[in-house]
């Protein structure tokens, strides 16, 4: 199968769009172009912030509809490569109030 990728761009507005394509150099330019109209057109220049390679297409299309969905501090903690954080920003609010009601327990 053809190789793929899952990137993200930081857009002039400060906004951040997440792709996907099989051609990532190709995809660049033509978001760089405004080629295609949409969302990256109305908002150029743009900056890719992080890409990340996948074994094909598929993978590249479920992992950007998971990156979609994340918050703007998970992206950030994407780009930035801290899976501390990352980790951190996946856990739920249930485990995030019970860690930090067993922390004041025990303080």
């Amino acid at each position: 199968m053809k190789r793929a990728w899952v990137y993200i761009l930081q857009c002039s507005d400060g906004s951040y769009y997440v792709g996907c394509s099989t051609n990532l150099a190709q995809r660049m330019e033509q978001h760089e172009q405004g080629t295609f109209s949409g969302y990256t057109a109305k908002r150029r220049p743009v900056v890719l912030k992080w890409s990340g390679e996948t074994n094909d297409i598929n993978s590249a299309i479920a992992a950007e509809r998971q990156i979609k969905d994340w918050s703007r501090a998970k992206k950030e903690a994407l780009i930035r490569g801290d899976w501390e954080a990352l980790h951190e920003l996946s856990l739920s609010k249930e485990v995030k109030t019970r860690r930090t009601k067993n922390k004041r327990d025990k303080g």
